[in-house]
């Protein structure tokens, strides 16, 4: 599949050390649904260069995703240039401007695209107009990097609802896939990580952002439909198959109930 068609239909995203090439091959296995090698956070200053070549070399022979440093840092430039070479889904940290991000989308491959992490309170009130960037094909929470700016916990749920609702309306709003939501920093606790992405899910957000290879099952299961919600969803597209507003068990079924089960029946055949 091309990168955007991937980053679309995600529901988990990988991330993998630029420094640590050895886990690159792993990581591929681990059933996430993209891998993005990471240059920002998990790359010490002095271990920059070194990770954007691993990076590229790997870019070369996968059309994997890459998270480069922000806009504005000592390493963006070099970055930008080097993911441009190939057709792979560029992760823009900081995101904050649907200028910026257009500039950086003409730079980059035939087949790339944009995954906009939006993690800032700039990047939040600007999520509309971010989202409607050609390039941009899916939104994501940094929820960590917000809470430290906002001064609260990334673990406090109400301090978090309003940037999350946030992100999931500018992105229906831009037709795009809900978001990927944030990540759970203990990589040891399932049962918080389900308990996470049930929540996210209720709030409408589609994907969730791992940062270890024993949190991608966890998240497939989570978020793959119960068999009685697959029932329902069949149920209503077979009724539907006429066209117009039909009553399915007393319950009336029209146009956004049919694509609330038509989501649901791929969600499960994708798990």
């Amino acid at each position: 599949m091309e990168p955007r068609e991937v980053l679309g239909t995600a529901r988990t995203l990988l991330f993998v050390p630029g420094t640590r090439p050895d886990r690159f091959a792993r990581a591929g296995e681990s059933g996430a649904d993209l891998v993005v090698i990471d240059l920002e956070d998990a790359v010490a200053p002095a271990a920059k260069d070194e990770a954007r070549k691993q990076a590229a070399d790997w870019l070369a022979t996968r059309p994997w995703g890459v998270r480069i440093n922000p806009p504005g840092t000592d390493w963006f430039d070099e970055d930008l240039r080097a993911v441009s070479a190939y057709p792979c889904v560029v992760m823009v940290p900081k995101a904050e401007s649907a200028t910026v991000l257009g500039r950086i989308a003409k730079q980059l491959a035939p087949g790339s695209c944009l995954l906009a992490l939006v993690e800032t309170a700039a990047g939040i009130v600007a999520a509309p107009a971010i989202a409607r960037v050609p390039a941009v094909t899916r939104l994501a929470f940094g929820s960590y990097d917000l809470a430290a700016q906002l001064g609260v916990s990334p673990e406090d749920r109400d301090a978090m609802a309003y940037s999350r609702g946030a992100l999931v309306l500018a992105s229906a709003a831009a037709r795009l896939p809900g978001p990927f939501d944030g990540v759970t920093g203990d990589v040891g606790d399932a049962d918080r990580l389900r308990d996470d992405v049930h929540h996210g899910t209720r709030l409408g957000l589609t994907g969730k952002l791992c940062v270890h290879p024993r949190q991608v099952p966890v998240v497939h299961e989570e978020l793959r439909p119960s068999e009685d919600e697959l029932v329902w969803a069949g149920k209503v597209v077979a009724a539907s198959a006429g066209g117009g507003v039909v009553l399915l068990d007393g319950q009336m079924v029209d146009k956004p109930v049919v694509e609330r089960a038509r989501r649901m029946l791929r969600a499960g055949w994708g798990a």
